[in-house]
């Protein structure tokens, strides 16, 4: 994986900037060692030792880029648009958004109309350059943008766009890549992807908990295919954009019944995510994919030739101190993993 990501940091967490440019470089070491790396350290919180001196664990991490609580949307999208420029150019790209729930996954993957997230800013991006490449080619070249919206809801995946939203399979093509009989509608504007967002966020399954008075139990994966056509190649970029559920200890978020449920499906989909990132980073002959809907759904965008980004949220109240670390945790290994990116052409 190229990059990870961690915004506010919790109290006790001090980052520096070690590099010119937060996205300057390209080694697979996320050690706090790495002079090009962001470093960031964490400090346990206090405690009565009861007399007793403290003794307050401090650990070291780097990163590509840091945010704290003083950054917003702006910074966060300048860190990722090389990404969305990847898909443009013909790359297989996922960016997601991983944390405990309540950490501020939704706001940057979303935003609100004040601060737009990353799937807005990343749409008008594509447009943008939709219209750039048809006018420099003097109509010669055409761009075709069109887009998807799946909800995976304890562990079944249903299509958000659908009248029905009955649960979809996830099949297999002949190059081994995932393939699900959903609906891909194509868009002509910006406006036209942005009503489809709206329609697709009012269906998507949100509850309150004891955690998170507005708690997301899916995991929304929005996917922009991003295809130019020209008299003499065609190229084809894809992007998918992923607000996954956050995770819960279930002593926190006081879940029974139907959230027990939630909660379990959510947290066992992303330990099986944790466990595909390790495969990559320690370079496995076998990588397990097919453990959940989440990961055998972006295989062709988490592993092989593709880019991904994570951008990992914390939340900054000290009470949350030990989900943050297990969160920043996953993102250190996510910076560990090297992906082999091609361009998808054909001529």
């Amino acid at each position: 994986m190229k990059k990870a990501r961690s915004t506010s940091p919790p109290p006790g967490v001090c980052d520096r900037d070690l590099s010119p440019s937060s996205t300057a470089s390209s080694s697979s070491s996320s050690s706090a060692d790495d002079m090009t790396k962001n470093v960031l350290e964490l400090t346990e919180p206090y405690k009565d030792r009861g007399g007793l001196s403290a003794r307050r664990k401090k650990w070291r991490f780097g990163f590509d880029g840091v945010f704290a609580q003083n950054h917003g949307q702006e910074d966060v999208w300048e860190g990722t648009e090389p990404l969305v420029q990847s898909a443009i150019d013909g790359h297989n790209v996922c960016l997601f958004a991983y944390g405990q729930t309540g950490s501020g996954k939704s706001f940057t993957m979303i935003g609100d109309d004040q601060n737009e997230g990353i799937i807005y800013r990343a749409v008008r991006k594509l447009f943008a350059a939709k219209q750039d490449i048809e006018i420099e080619s003097s109509a010669s070249s055409t761009v075709e943008i069109s887009v998807e919206m799946l909800e995976i809801y304890n562990e079944k995946l249903r299509d958000l766009l659908s009248k029905d939203m009955d649960e979809l399979q996830i099949k297999t093509n002949s190059s081994n890549d995932p393939v699900v009989d959903n609906i891909l509608m194509a868009a002509d504007s910006v406006d036209e992807v942005l009503q489809i967002l709206e329609f697709a966020k009012e269906r998507r399954c949100v509850r309150a908990t004891n955690s998170n008075a507005e708690s997301s139990r899916s995991h929304l994966v929005f996917t922009i295919h991003f295809s130019v056509q020209t008299p003499n190649y065609t190229r084809a970029g894809k992007l998918h954009v992923c607000d996954l559920a956050g995770s819960e200890r279930l002593s926190k978020s006081g879940s029974t019944g139907t959230l027990l449920k939630e909660t379990k499906a959510i947290n066992t989909s992303l330990s099986c995510l944790s466990n595909v990132i390790e495969s990559l980073q320690g370079g496995n002959s076998h990588v397990p994919f097919r453990d959940s809907k989440l990961t055998h759904l972006l295989k062709d965008s988490l592993g092989g030739d593709s880019k991904t980004l994570a951008i990992v949220c914390c939340n900054p109240l000290p009470d949350h101190f030990n989900e943050s670390l297990c969160s920043i945790r996953f993102a250190a290994k996510a910076s560990r993993v090297e992906l082999k990116s091609q361009n998808n052409f054909s001529a």
